[in-house]
């Protein structure tokens, strides 16, 4: 094969003859002198033609004596690195190199292989040439790393001149082949895919036309009463109408069902003169289809039914005659429920997705913040601090509480929160909270309470509750800056087929309503749609976080219940809280644990297993600090060495949930609860969900910690868990 032409004659417009452009070969080398090498001998200005050309002849038998060796333009870059920008730019002006001679060594920064493979992540096709010592690495090494390739030929310092041309002519000819071949390729493809369209378009044009001729056979050979039957049966609202009147003609059981009208409403009814097709564009489509050959399929509008309910309905339409006159065919499908049932599924899979990130940003949080708030107790609790230093500790603590808030909600619209359902008197929680409720919203803001008689208990987490209440009622508020009325409403429902068919998210059942509702200034449609998704919010910046309904949304979900919202602009809002009612009794009370009572300590010994250094240190100092012995263990594998050393000595396993090494702290509880069924396991965590599986039971606030946590809380809860009758 001879060797490629490095110019090219044309003919310019005046008739004389001009070249292209040379060809660009890259050179990375960090020597200078290479480069100069390389620039003499592929810019032909100290190369041997006579021994060139017998190389050739022997070779290919034959040779290009007419042209001069030589004429490639030569690129240098003296680093890896430098190289690379050059082949990203060569690319970016659609010149790219067609092969580059790269050195091995070249300190600092990249060497010759790393080179390689960083360029041929941009440029794979590029052909390339290692300059390399005997003392550098081997063809194996080479190899190991970039992989064999039909890309990459070797050339062993010093080098030969013709040696160094015959490698560029070849590698040039080679690379301008292949791009050759793969244009060709795509032309052919190119053309093959429109055959392949053209082909498969009359296919189509072909069956479509099989298909019309049958079934105009069929409905040729079919009776009317045939077709009369068919209608009727339908299970799909169907209508026939004509167009000149436009009078309903026909319509089937399915079409009164789904409208509301009787048969003796519609037959022989102007098409408009009953509300069904009130809504603007669906009275305008039909109006169009009037007058035109062509029918619609699947266009969804509005619809009105007798009742003034609106749905959402598929509708398609197809024109027939019969007895010679033209009518239409009106096919509706009423997609209320699917529609609300798809928007539901996007509002889960954004809900899950961000949950995802919101859960483990919130787990790692919450270990930060124990840290922050549990040396902050301990400093405040020293004495002789300035008022200064008293006031910074202070700040710091209350910066601290409103990220636990944050990270709380976060764990919570996530799902990843630990949730201890009990038997709940909402009536009882909400007039509990009404207090604290008042003082939160104002004294513009008017609460109300409108408390159901004989309502069930609901199986619930009471502190969640609370949270849906407040985010409510704090969303209020901002919606009456001029001050309002708040009315909190709390009554049994029963839920039966005929709400559900209006509202798809429902179901039937007997169930317990927490409504809320306010005389602010509502929201526009489009605002709707959008609050429950996270982060969204209508507040100025620094005002809200976004997160306050989406983390309603969230517990009403962990509650098996579900939510409505009624809003217009300038008349107020409306929520619907739907959460299931139980048989069990309510308690009479919710027990909170008060950091400002007398805390016990004990001298019984403790297994410290945590993960995270900094929580490990700060728990073990403040058990210690209340009498305690502490063996404490990085994870569950050195807890399990721990436990065969002390294991007579250990009254309590205090365990994170979720660590490394592959054993979580239920594992780790289960394996030496084996070895001591009467041991005392306390669990804590960021968040959990391995807690939230079955044949596992929480008992309430004695055998999980959520973090962060008080000093207090923590010594508050490890008594009451040793002195608790039974373990987990």
């Amino acid at each position: 094969m001879p060797f490629p032409k490095l110019f090219r004659l044309e003919s310019n417009p005046k008739g004389r003859m001009k070249t292209s452009p040379p060809t660009r070969i890259l050179v990375i080398d960090d020597n200078p002198s290479i480069h100069e090498d390389f620039r003499k001998i592929l810019q032909g200005e100290s190369i041997d033609d006579t021994q060139f050309f017998r190389i050739e002849e022997e070779l290919f038998g034959e040779s290009k004596r007419a042209h001069h060796l030589g004429g490639f333009q030569v690129d240098s870059a003296f680093q890896g690195r430098e190289g690379l920008q050059k082949v990203r730019e060569a690319q970016s002006a659609g010149t790219p190199y067609p092969m580059a001679f790269v050195d091995v060594r070249m300190p600092p920064g990249w060497d010759g292989v790393e080179t390689i493979a960083q360029i041929w992540a941009v440029q794979p096709d590029l052909q390339v040439v290692i300059c390399t010592a005997y003392s550098d690495f081997s063809w194996e090494e080479i190899a190991n790393k970039l992989g064999k390739s039909d890309r990459l030929l070797i050339i062993k310092k010093p080098f030969d001149t013709v040696e160094v041309m015959q490698l560029a002519h070849t590698l040039v000819e080679k690379w301008s082949l292949t791009h050759r071949l793969s244009t060709e390729m795509t032309n052919l493809d190119a053309l093959v895919s429109a055959r392949t369209q053209e082909l498969q378009a009359a296919n189509q044009r072909l069956t479509q036309e099989i298909q019309d001729r049958t079934l105009a056979q069929e409905a040729h050979a079919q009776s009317e009463e045939r077709f009369h039957q068919a209608f009727v049966a339908s299970p799909t609202p169907q209508a026939i109408i004509s167009t000149n009147p436009t009078l309903y003609i026909s319509v089937n059981a399915s079409f009164l069902t789904m409208t509301g009208y009787t048969e003796n409403e519609l037959l022989q009814t102007e098409l408009f003169d009953l509300p069904i097709w009130d809504a603007p564009e669906a009275r305008a489509k039909l109006s169009e289809l009037m007058d035109i050959a062509h029918g619609i399929r699947h266009w969804h509008c509005k619809i009105q039914t007798k009742a003034n309910q609106f749905r959402t309905a598929s509708l398609s339409v197809e024109p027939l005659m019969l007895h010679e006159r033209r009518h239409l065919l009106l096919m509706v499908e009423d997609v209320t429920e699917r529609i609300s049932l798809e928007a539901q599924l996007r509002q889960a899979q954004k809900m899950e997705a961000v949950g995802q990130l919101a859960s483990g940003v919130a787990h790692d949080f919450n270990n930060l913040l124990t840290v922050i708030q549990g040396h902050g107790e301990l400093v405040l609790a020293t004495q002789n601090l300035t008022p200064r230093a008293k006031s910074g500790i202070e700040q710091i603590m209350q910066a601290g509480r409103r990220a636990a808030q944050l990270t709380s909600q976060l764990l919570t619209f996530s799902r990843k929160q630990i949730v201890q359902f009990r038997a709940t008197d909402l009536n009882l929680l909400v007039s509990n909270l009404t207090k604290m409720l008042a003082r939160l919203l104002g004294e513009r803001v008017q609460v109300q309470l409108a408390l159901g008689q004989n309502l069930p208990a609901i199986n619930a987490d009471s502190g969640m509750i609370e949270q849906i209440l407040v985010n409510l009622a704090v969303n209020a508020r901002d919606a009456m800056p001029n001050g309002g009325k708040l009315v909190i409403h709390t009554r049994p429902v029963e839920i039966d087929t005929s709400y559900t068919s209006c509202q798809p998210i429902a179901r039937p059942g007997l169930f317990v309503c927490l409504e809320v509702t306010d005389d602010g200034s509502g929201m526009d449609p489009r605002t709707l749609e959008r609050i429950f998704e996270p982060f969204f919010t209508t507040k100025p910046v620094g005002k809200g976080t976004g997160l306050g309904l989406a983390t309603v949304y969230a517990i009403v979900k962990q509650h098996q219940g579900w939510i409505e919202v009624a809003s217009q602009l300038d008349t107020g809002t409306t929520f619907k809280v739907f959460i299931p009612a139980i048989e069990k009794a309510a308690a009479s009370h919710d027990a909170r644990f008060d950091n400002t009572a007398q805390v016990l300590g004990g001298h019984e010994s403790i297994l410290l297993v945590e993960d995270e250094p900094a929580v490990r240190d700060l728990v073990a100092h403040i058990l210690q600090d209340y009498g305690y012995q502490v063996w404490q263990a990085g994870d569950g594998r050195e807890a399990l060495e721990k436990w065969q050393q002390c294991h007579d000595q250990i009254d309590l396993l205090l365990t994170d949930m979720v660590m490394p090494e592959g054993v979580t702290g239920r594992e780790l509880a289960e394996q030496l609860l084996l070895d001591n069924p009467r041991l005392k396991v306390l669990y804590t965590s960021g968040y959990s969900p391995e807690l939230i599986s079955e044949g596992f039971e929480l008992r309430e606030n004695i055998n999980f910690l959520p973090k962060p946590y008080h000093p207090k809380t923590l010594a508050r809860t490890v008594r009451e868990c040793l002195s608790a009758t039974h373990s987990t």
